[in-house]
């Protein structure tokens, strides 16, 4: 049986897909188009929790499993471990997925001082459509693998709303890097996640360009070797 932690035997397969416009880039929590979510979130990132797929069930994804106070209010999050961000010709990670990452991903949109933020001062709209700008008071990490989110009040779709693309968890040891080389919007246009793809190339108006993820932590799901969008704009008539 493979594991997280081994390569997967990726199929020397093909995909092109045509999408219908570019990408406004490839940073998912800021994402508000099917273009962003399909050529990011879905393909580059994970989320702590998803749903099964043709289905509304929720199911662990980055989270392993969770825990929930009896007054609704603090959602606790047991990580997955094993699970291994991209290595790409500019991040070279030295740790796996973590409980930094997630206090990265959220406390940055949670967090208007927060220094990556600053550096890089960009809208997160769908932290506000869910109301999460109200909603999420505090997160801490209890420790390397376990994150708390502890709300404002009960909220029965806020595990549904993790489900989003937005919420998609990205690095914090890569945005520390980039943030230190004074790059910080490099993370809108030169992504790393934990998904099955890794993103490659882009050339506006032409193709996106992404390769299979050996170390993805559900190798099964990893069919292509190679996922190219080829973006073919709608021609006025």
């Amino acid at each position: 049986m493979i594991t997280s932690k081994a390569h997967a035997i990726v199929p020397n397969k093909t995909l092109v897909y045509c999408s219908e416009a570019n990408p406004a880039g490839f940073d998912p929590n800021r994402a508000t188009s099917g273009v962003e979510y399909s050529a990011s979130a879905e393909t580059i990132y994970n989320r702590l929790v998803d749903f099964e797929r043709g289905t509304t069930k929720l199911i662990p994804a980055l989270a392993e499993r969770w825990e929930i106070s009896p007054d609704g209010r603090i959602y606790t999050f047991i990580l997955r471990r094993g699970v291994k961000f991209h290595t790409t010709p500019w991040f070279k990670p030295t740790r796996e997925f973590n409980a930094d990452d997630v206090l990265f991903t959220f406390e940055r949109m949670r967090n208007p001082q927060m220094p990556f933020r600053r550096a890089y001062p960009v809208e997160f709209p769908y932290w506000s459509y869910t109301n999460f700008s109200k909603l999420i008071i505090k997160i801490e990490a209890l420790d390397s693998h376990t994150v708390r989110f502890i709300l404002s009040s009960a909220n029965a779709p806020f595990l549904v709303n993790l489900t989003d693309p937005s919420a998609s968890v990205l690095s914090a040891e890569y945005a520390a890097q980039l943030l230190k080389a004074g790059k910080a919007s490099e993370i809108n246009w030169k992504p790393v996640g934990t998904g099955p793809f890794i993103f490659q190339k882009y050339v506006k108006d032409a193709t996106i360009r992404f390769k299979g993820n050996p170390e993805y932590w559900k190798p099964n799901d990893v069919q292509l070797s190679h996922l190219i969008f080829t973006i073919t704009p709608d021609t006025p008539y």
